[in-house]
């Protein structure tokens, strides 16, 4: 699990991104918009006339990660506390934690156990216990951890579909899992989230267990490819945040984003 750090650092390397180190329907319908990604420009010159800079936040995470349910919570808190100063897209992409979890699951109270040693195990429950409660949520433990390809290809689907949906499906996952112990391999949980937040072509695209998968891999390669560990965030395509980061981390990095803009 990632560790919350201090002492924020901003470093700029020549050709390549800044890295800021601070704490811890019909399926063919559906590939056509694919090939033409939902880049708001509207929105942008909308923002720019209005006075207000658009931050642009690609995330990479994984379904089964609690620090990056805690990092989306803070990042939000970030994105509400800085709303009046700019706008905000944000877009998620895949990672996978164990890329050879099984597909149908084991008892994740086990698999942690066997991960960490159940010292460790106990106390990393009872540290995230404390960190859900404190924003306002309880953690669960019960149900079963497993493969996350499908949930990847469901979110990477609901992009296509507007960045604000994604990110709406992106919270009903993590709800389901860490709140109310499902299974997000059970196809069923997968639709009851996409049915909630008005993805369509949900259905379609889970019982084709290979449609979908190139764009993960695609996905993956683009923008998670050279990391290690997730929650990854990279903001307007060049300044990183890694980790659990607290919402005045992600305030920061908007300011740093912001400035370098205007330059």
């Amino acid at each position: 699990m990632n560790q919350i750090k201090s002492n924020p650092q901003i470093k700029v390397y020549q050709n390549s991104v800044a890295e800021v180190s601070l704490p811890s329907s019909s399926w063919s319908r559906l590939l056509a918009q694919a090939a033409s990604p939902p880049h708001n420009w509207t929105r942008i010159y909308m923002a720019s006339n209005a006075g207000k800079k658009l931050i642009q936040i690609d995330v990479s995470s994984d379904t089964v990660c609690p620090w990056c349910f805690v990092g989306k919570k803070n990042l939000e808190k970030a994105m509400e506390q800085n709303k009046d100063k700019f706008d905000f897209e944000v877009r998620w992409h895949p990672f996978f934690l164990n890329p050879n979890a099984p597909k149908e699951g084991i008892k994740k109270s086990d698999y942690y156990r066997m991960k960490f040693g159940p010292i460790q195990f106990e106390h990393a429950t009872a540290r995230m216990t404390e960190i859900f409660r404190g924003l306002g949520m309880e953690y669960d433990m019960s149900g079963l951890i497993g493969n996350t390809m499908d949930s990847h290809r469901l979110i990477t689907l609901a992009g296509h579909q507007g960045y604000d949906k994604q990110s709406a499906l992106v919270e009903e996952l993590f709800q389901s899992y860490f709140c109310h112990g499902k299974f997000i391999g059970d196809r069923q949980v997968l639709l009851d989230a996409a049915r909630k937040v008005g993805i369509e072509g949900a259905e379609e695209l889970l019982q084709d267990s290979n449609k979908g998968v190139d764009e993960v891999k695609e996905e993956l390669n683009k923008y998670s490819s050279g990391i290690s560990g997730v929650p990854h965030f990279v903001i307007n395509g060049k300044f990183q945040l890694s980790g659990g980061q607290p919402p005045n981390a992600f305030t920061r990095a908007f300011d740093v984003a912001a400035k370098d803009g205007a330059q």
